[in-house]
């Protein structure tokens, strides 16, 4: 056999992925948004534990002729934590491991303001049936909401698989850009007399109060929704493990170990959806549209009747603590404490905010429950 370096070097460029971008320049442009993405996750920190593993699979996925998402590759065994729910619920064990509800106990009105930054969920999905998307993939969409990617997903995938990685990629994208989407509608609807409002020290909660919370949740929520059972029962029972005082070990394995661990496939899974082909096209760009939209109303609800707490309680209550109602925890949570110290440095927001931001873990988890109860199969 008679081989020239010419035919050899012409045999390898043609079998190699730069031929593939050639024939698809699709995964081309999936792959510089892989890597503005990884940019954003390593240069700015935004949320990199969420960013960079949901990029990098971006990236992997939109390599031609790789494989590693076919039967057999990889990336598809992973992805199976995600197509059947196994990831969100053990992210949330690992929420409620590491979350103090100390905040929401003491102050129960953030409840109202958890429940108010749902209404993007609501809003979204009328809007998702008005473009003509099945109601059962528009109640997934609206879930995009609540900034809650877990949920996002568990959602999705009794709902909307064929949606699901636009679903989730819209989630946990908007997650990680809190600290770019938020700020601006949090100057825009409020004054700057209202962002520097500070806020009375928060009551001590008792051990008692926190062993018996997490158990009265789980007890009514789930009895109330059934469906909310993985999220809330594995929320709750987190939560249980860490103020328990006797299960230190679980609680600490589940904060930090399986939450790590878990991650690492979660975001490599979601991302590795995301290939030119299914990604670029105008029904995943509407989803992408509706979700920023779903998440920038239900900050504007969180806001808007942090505002009207502000009022009512003659101006005691900061409103920018309402945008924390969204379920990011604690980024939301961050971004209020943050905004309210560029208004007054003095200013202490966080574990008031926390209060609202818990509340908006609770509510999403209920808000998708309910979605799954009316549109489930």
């Amino acid at each position: 056999m008679n081989f020239s370096l010419i035919t050899v070097i012409g045999k390898i460029f043609g079998e190699s992925g730069f031929a593939g971008l050639a024939e698809d320049p699709r995964n081309l442009i999936m792959i510089l948004i892989a890597c503005v993405l990884l940019y954003m996750g390593i240069g700015k920190k935004y949320e990199p534990l969420l960013l960079v593993p949901i990029a990098f699979g971006m990236l992997l996925a939109n390599f031609p002729y790789t494989g590693i998402f076919e039967d057999g590759g990889l990336l598809r065994y992973f992805y199976y934590g995600v197509e059947y729910g196994v990831y969100p619920s053990l992210i949330f064990l690992g929420i409620g491991a590491m979350t103090d509800f100390g905040p929401l106990i003491a102050r129960p009105s953030s409840l109202l303001l958890g429940a108010a930054a749902q209404l993007g969920i609501f809003t979204a999905f009328l809007l998702a049936l008005a473009l003509g998307f099945p109601p059962a993939v528009a109640a997934a969409i609206g879930v995009i909401g609540g900034a809650d990617g877990p949920t996002a997903i568990l959602t999705a995938s009794r709902l909307a698989k064929e949606y699901l990685p636009a679903i989730a990629i819209a989630a946990y994208s908007y997650m990680a850009l809190i600290p770019m989407i938020q700020p601006p509608l949090m100057r825009l609807l409020t004054t700057e007399k209202e962002r520097s409002v500070k806020m009375e020290q928060l009551r001590q909660v008792s051990k008692r109060e926190k062993i018996i919370f997490p158990i009265a949740v789980t007890i009514f929520v789930v009895l109330l929704i059934p469906e909310t059972a993985p999220l809330i029962g594995m929320l709750m029972r987190g939560n249980l493990f860490k103020e328990s005082g006797v299960t230190d070990r679980l609680s600490d394995t589940a904060q930090n170990a399986l939450v790590n661990i878990v991650t690492i496939p979660l975001g490599l899974s979601v991302g590795c959806k995301a290939t030119g082909a299914t990604f670029l096209s105008v029904e995943t760009l509407s989803i992408i549209a509706l979700g920023l939209l779903a998440f920038m109303l239900s900050t504007l609800g969180g806001l808007l009747f942090g505002k009207l707490m502000y009022v009512l309680s003659g101006g005691k209550i900061n409103p920018l603590i309402g945008s924390a109602g969204v379920s990011a925890v604690p980024m939301a949570a961050r971004v209020s404490q943050m905004e309210g110290q560029k208004a007054n440095p003095s200013n202490f927001l966080l574990m008031h905010a926390m209060g609202p931001n818990v509340a908006g873990v609770i509510g999403s988890a209920v808000a998708a429950g309910f979605m799954l109860k009316v549109f489930g199969a």
